[in-house]
């Protein structure tokens, strides 16, 4: 639902126009959709209003021996090397959790040298405690990464130190925050 809200906003369009074969006269807009759960990504698939604008696919963006390849088979289609822009909403907390400090840097690098924009939305600590609390709950171990995660505290100030520090982007702009105290910040290489 995202990804087609922000199809139609970036094209202008209003809820029911736009048709899935020529959204707007002139414009020329595809999105790649990634996730790494394939009953998501099917789903989006089955409801998608512009299935040959909007591209979904069950990807895991940390895996570099499938990501590569799949990358530049869908950018080679456009004659293109990079993405003009990437959305990164709500997953920096996943890669980190998951895949600890280094992966969450392997992330932001991997984005930052493909993207001329990019726009992140990073969960705040106290969503990081939170998931480590459910998961508890839930009688499982913690997250393998959570204790001994160094990038910590104010997420979105060391995201923003990361990709200005280590990856040479600017931050442009901080859209202020969602209704979830997450703030929105774009980033240009």
């Amino acid at each position: 639902e995202l990804s087609v809200a922000l199809y139609r906003h970036l094209l202008g369009l209003r809820e029911g126009e736009g048709s899935p074969e020529q959204p707007a006269a002139g414009q020329d807009l595809n999105l790649l959709c990634c996730d790494i759960d394939p009953a998501l990504i099917a789903r989006a698939q089955r409801c998608s209003p512009f299935p040959a604008s909007i591209s979904f696919a069950s990807q895991d963006i940390m895996d570099r021996a499938a990501r590569e390849p799949f990358r530049r088979s869908y950018l080679s289609r456009f004659g293109r090397s990079t993405f003009d822009i990437g959305f990164c909403m709500s997953v920096t907390m996943w890669i980190h959790l998951n895949h600890g400090d280094s992966g969450l840097l392997e992330f932001l690098s991997f984005l930052a040298s493909r993207c001329r924009y990019l726009l992140v939305e990073p969960q705040p600590w106290k969503c990081y405690r939170a998931a480590a609390r459910r998961l508890r709950k839930l009688g499982r171990n913690d997250f393998d990464h959570f204790r001994s995660l160094a990038i910590n505290g104010d997420m979105a100030e060391r995201i923003t130190q990361i990709l200005t520090r280590d990856c040479a982007m600017e931050l442009v702009c901080c859209f202020g925050s969602t209704s979830w105290d997450r703030r929105l910040l774009l980033f240009k290489s």
